[in-house]
């Protein structure tokens, strides 16, 4: 099992924790989490784009001129695609862009994504995360004990209205509950912060 230290909010070690083998000790898989990140980002596209077909273009029902003996190309519409002002070929319509993946899929990349912040000693567990009142700068000074100049996800085991008011101003960071988890913010995020707690949740809720 993997072993990683548990730190205080002042960066000192006050122990260890092992971690399941299971969930933050599996040998990551790439395609699975290609997959997932792409699922997730086609999910969030709005997909409003929308553009006029050649039969919803206003005009163009008179034909241009007659079939034969002009020397011209034969023409039928003005709202043609070939005209200037016409329909569009294939025009993009408002849809889904989102796919599922199978929940075994899902699972896994989340393994895959937790596995790897261990194995690039990128995970920092904190035997608890309190803060007095919702300040900026409360979150500032645990992060600079904890020496982290990058961008930082804070999973916590339940959402604390105090400490995800005070890192949504800090750029980069960001905090959730173990809910809120995700591969695409796990691997955006160059250093996973978690409380004792938010692992023990974790591992019981993933294994």
């Amino acid at each position: 099992m993997p072993k990683v230290q548990v730190l205080n909010m002042q960066g000192a070690a006050v122990g260890e924790i092992e971690l399941s083998e299971n969930v933050f000790g599996i040998t990551p898989n790439v395609h699975v989490l290609h997959s997932a990140v792409v699922s997730q980002l086609a999910g969030e596209r709005r997909g409003t784009q929308s553009a006029l077909l050649r039969g919803e273009v206003r005009g163009g029902g008179r034909k241009p001129w007659r079939q034969k003996g002009t020397g011209r190309a034969r023409s039928g519409s003005t709202r043609s695609p070939l005209w200037r002002g016409g329909g569009i070929i294939f025009a993009p319509k408002p849809r889904k862009y989102g796919f599922k993946l199978p929940k075994k899929v899902r699972r896994l990349a989340l393994y895959s994504a937790l596995s790897s912040k261990v194995m690039e000693q990128q995970l920092i567990v904190l035997d608890a995360l309190s803060i007095s009142e919702a300040k900026t700068r409360e979150i500032v000074k645990v992060l600079k004990a904890l020496n982290i100049d990058k961008k930082a996800m804070i999973v916590m085991d339940n959402a604390d209205e105090a400490v995800l008011r005070s890192a949504r101003n800090i750029e980069g960071v960001k905090a959730i509950d173990v809910a809120g988890m995700n591969v695409y913010d796990l691997l955006h995020h160059d250093i996973l912060v978690m409380t004792k707690d938010a692992v023990t949740k974790t591992e019981e809720v993933l294994a």
